[in-house]
């Protein structure tokens, strides 16, 4: 006799349920419903489409496991959102803007309009935190919380942040929405210790609905400003108030921190923005032109996105100083006139730009292994691992050739092209390694 779907989804819940904890489990797991047994697959259903990313991402093979340890066949999962069955607490999505709220306070930053999800460029170093602040955007409170944005300077951190405000603040006009750096909320303390009106300042920033803290890092070394900290965050995420915060470093690397912050920090959700590759770059360039309603040839623009890799700022600056000749001459820009327009830019970038001896000498203090090994014949695990992480790191950060990263490793290219192969192919399923690039980016400055 064929299984319902309901009885197949009610035994691999109550075996997930055992093998996962009861906070893990009510929030991604008990929001699955069963729909339909299509075939040899099992159709599911969520509420959001933040649940489905997160599910498919973090907890898919467990459930096919599960799936077929108790029916005892091998089944396809396939998720389908279900709008009616969003939970009380998310926002619906308004399409209708409303009137974005300002500052009630000096302290307080207004959004800038400019600062948008639909002007946000998406690529692969900032998908999964553009997903993870839209979904925050969406619901807020529910998705998400904390969420924790880090990544360098100019590379798109305050744009999603001021982003998710805004949203949440057209959608949910009656929401009280406070978006403060983290100098501005110490001077505010300090201000209200100074008046003793501390208690004033408790409940102006533990009786919001969503709290929105750009440069946590300045907490730092601030035992006072921690503590208060520490007990706003605590009142807020208690009541499930919505904790977005941005940083210029991973929160395992904030030394000086309380541990008990650290903790917190990661409750949620930890997103990285990494610098972008050259396409996202030239997407940016195409997006900021049309914003400034200018036309620049695409070898010029190619040209920026190619040399200019340190941030957004800088490559986005660089766009207006060449828009800014162009109108001045009345001519349009050529390479030739771009290399004299950005003489400096450009030498600060060369500059800036990695070395392949760098990359090495990084990669090999990570994994404790001499910097000679890297261009040895030696080829146990423990050595040809390190060297195939350095050689992808060559070949995704730097401009070097093929041929040029294998000879820099007394290697051919072919060797290089099977390195960056094997590690792109271990880390979509590897989350260890993904972290280990991640870290060894940060170490590097990208």
């Amino acid at each position: 006799m064929e299984q319902q779907p309901a009885v197949i989804w009610a035994q691999a819940s109550r075996l997930l349920a055992e093998r996962m904890t009861k906070d893990v489990f009510d929030r991604w797991i008990a929001v699955i419903e069963p729909q339909s047994l299509d075939g040899q697959t099992l159709v599911l259903t969520v509420p959001l489409g933040y649940y489905q990313t997160w599910v498919e991402a973090n907890y898919l093979s467990l459930i096919r496991q599960a799936i077929a340890s108790t029916s005892g066949r091998e089944l396809s999962v396939a998720f389908r959102v279900d709008a009616s069955k969003r939970p009380p607490e998310a926002s619906p999505v308004v399409t209708a803007p409303e009137p974005v709220r300002t500052a009630k306070t000096s302290s307080e930053i207004p959004f800038d309009p400019k600062l948008t999800f639909e002007t946000f460029v998406v690529g692969p170093s900032n998908n999964f935190a553009h997903a993870a602040s839209l979904a925050v955007a969406q619901s807020p409170g529910v998705a998400y919380n904390p969420l924790f944005i880090y990544g360098g300077s100019g590379l798109g951190k305050t744009h999603l942040i001021q982003a998710i405000g805004r949203f949440i603040s057209q959608q949910s006009p009656k929401s009280r929405v406070i978006y403060i750096s983290s100098e501005s909320f110490l001077n505010e303390y300090l201000d209200a210790l100074s008046k003793k009106s501390t208690l004033n300042f408790r409940k102006k920033y533990r009786s919001v609905d969503v709290l929105l803290i750009d440069d946590i890092q300045f907490l730092i070394g601030k035992e006072a400003l921690q503590e208060e900290f520490f007990h706003t965050f605590n009142a807020l995420h208690g009541n499930r108030k919505q904790l977005v915060m941005t940083c210029d470093r991973p929160v395992n690397e904030m030394v000086g921190l309380e541990q008990r912050l650290v903790t917190r920090f990661q409750w949620g959700q930890v997103s990285q923005i990494e610098k972008p590759d050259v396409e996202t770059r030239l997407a940016i360039l195409r997006k900021k032109q049309e914003q400034m309603n200018v036309r620049i040839a695409d070898d010029v623009l190619l040209y920026l996105a190619e040399r200019i890799r340190s941030d957004v700022r800088h490559l986005e600056g660089a766009l207006t100083r060449v828009t800014a000749y162009a109108s001045l001459m009345g001519r349009p820009v050529t390479l030739l006139s771009v290399e004299q327009i950005l003489r400096d830019l450009l030498d600060q970038e060369r500059q800036n730009a990695l070395t392949i001896e760098v990359i090495q000498r990084i990669v090999a203090e990570h994994y404790d292994i001499r910097l000679a090994d890297m261009t040895s014949k030696q080829r146990p695990q423990s050595i040809a691992f390190p060297r195939q992480v350095a050689m992808y790191l060559c070949r995704d950060l730097t401009d070097h050739s093929l041929p040029a990263i294998g000879e820099a490793f007394s290697r051919n290219h072919a060797t290089v092209m099977h390195a960056c192969s094997l590690i792109t192919n271990r880390m979509s399923a590897d989350s260890d390694l993904r972290q280990t690039i991640s870290t060894l980016r940060h170490k590097l400055g990208r």
